[in-house]
């Protein structure tokens, strides 16, 4: 158990300057040395925990912010868990920003994706299950890949330089269409039989 939490305390603090030298120099330029010698810790200690700064990066967005996102309730909280995240991208636009440098857009829409499919699944099935609908795991699967790559985008395209959003607005668009147009496809899906 300490060792967990050590190990955990020491992946937050290379995590944390990783976030540092982000601030001054592009992804793509920041070295593993870098690293170590702003953390204080051996590269021994970094290649324990991590492959290399790629795989820092993915860590560091997930426990951030998705592993945070998949513990709200979505069926009741499901504003709250995107207002979440939407306030995480905007507090790291610039982080963000290099690491779509770096790993490219679609290297960025993967880290969101491998998480946010999972919490689509949750949603799609919890309001099938709160309005009684019935339709193929082939068609929820396809629904939940579509709502996936839409929110992911949206997320991806709030941070790009030059965009101003109104986050509320944002907000009350991506949410009234996420409940709306899963329970209305959901029905017309159960109709048409898929």
């Amino acid at each position: 158990m300490k060792h967990d939490v050590t190990m955990l305390r020491t992946k937050k603090a290379l995590a944390e300057s990783l976030k540092n030298l982000m601030q001054s120099k592009p992804f793509s330029k920041i070295t593993v040395s870098e690293i170590t010698r702003d953390c204080g810790v051996n590269r021994k200690t970094f290649y324990c925990h991590f492959e290399d700064v790629y795989d820092l990066l993915k860590w560091m967005l997930e426990q951030e912010a998705i592993e945070v996102f998949k513990q709200f309730d979505l069926l009741v909280d499901y504003r709250d868990a995107i207002a979440f995240v939407m306030d995480y991208v905007d507090k790291n636009k610039h982080i963000l920003n290099c690491a779509v440098d770096s790993v490219g857009r679609t290297g960025l829409k993967r880290f969101f994706y491998q998480d946010f499919i999972g919490i689509a699944h949750m949603m799609v099935d919890g309001i099938e299950r709160e309005y009684g609908t019935h339709t193929s795991d082939e068609f929820r699967q396809f629904l939940c890949e579509l709502f996936t790559e839409a929110l992911a985008g949206v997320l991806i395209e709030s941070f790009r330089p030059g965009q101003k959003w109104d986050r509320d607005q944002a907000l009350t668009y991506i949410t009234t269409i996420l409940r709306s147009s899963i329970l209305a496809s959901l029905r017309e899906a159960e109709k048409q039989g898929l």
